[in-house]
């Protein structure tokens, strides 16, 4: 089957793609190379009415129930970062929080945000360690994205991610995740292990949603 430019997988940039499923508003693809499911660039919202959605959020940094959700990645990272790591939160949102967590256990942390905290000089540092929560699934280009982050990150250090991961068709039918209009990328645990292998480090899944990729000295991209 011909697949048109539209239908490339924004990951591996496989043309592999075939339909997964599709609901009242848009329609979702699958890589088969990749496992990558992801909604094909007509359906994407403009940069305006993606922004106007997360002028929405209310992520409070005093709010517990907040905090307690960002406590599934920052206690990990915390478990095996180094004393004095320095780290880089990106797409931290309106509050940025997680970046005040961290800061609260000795670590130094730089923010990145496209709307909210646009600091581009945060890519031309190295870090021991750089976080993405619920990030990953709003990339119109996560191959360029997660390939710079992963450039950003020193050997031994950590890419962590926090995301909803893909189960399967029957799940993803009534899933809530993908009813949110800005997410467009819905990673499974197929999809990191490949990017494993991709990228020559240690995948690890901690819970039901959260991913931290060791960057092995032998990584390389």
């Amino acid at each position: 089957m011909y697949n048109s430019p539209a239908d490339t997988c924004p990951l591996c940039k496989s043309q592999n793609t075939t339909h997964y499923f599709r609901d009242s508003f848009r329609e979702y693809l699958i890589c088969t190379d990749c496992s990558l499911i992801f909604v094909p660039k007509t359906f994407h919202l403009s940069e305006k009415e993606e922004k106007q959605r997360y002028d929405l959020h209310r992520n409070d940094p005093t709010d517990p129930k907040y905090r307690a959700f960002l406590s599934r990645i920052c206690n990990p990272l915390k478990a095996r970062l180094s004393k004095r790591a320095h780290g880089l939160d990106f797409g931290c949102g309106p509050g940025p929080t997680l970046s005040l967590m961290l800061q609260a256990c000795g670590y130094t942390v730089d923010i990145y945000d496209k709307f909210y905290a646009h600091n581009p000089e945060v890519f031309q540092r190295e870090y021991d360690f750089v976080t993405a929560t619920e990030v990953v699934e709003h990339l119109k280009n996560p191959q360029y994205e997660l390939q710079r982050l992963y450039r950003l990150v020193k050997p031994n250090g950590i890419l962590g991610i926090m995301t909803k991961l893909a189960i399967d068709k029957s799940a993803f039918e009534n899933w809530h995740y993908k009813r949110d209009p800005t997410h467009i990328c819905f990673f499974s645990k197929t999809t990191f292990e490949w990017l494993g292998k991709t990228y020559e480090s240690e995948i690890e899944f901690i819970g039901a949603d959260v991913i931290l990729i060791h960057k092995t000295r032998k990584g390389h991209r």
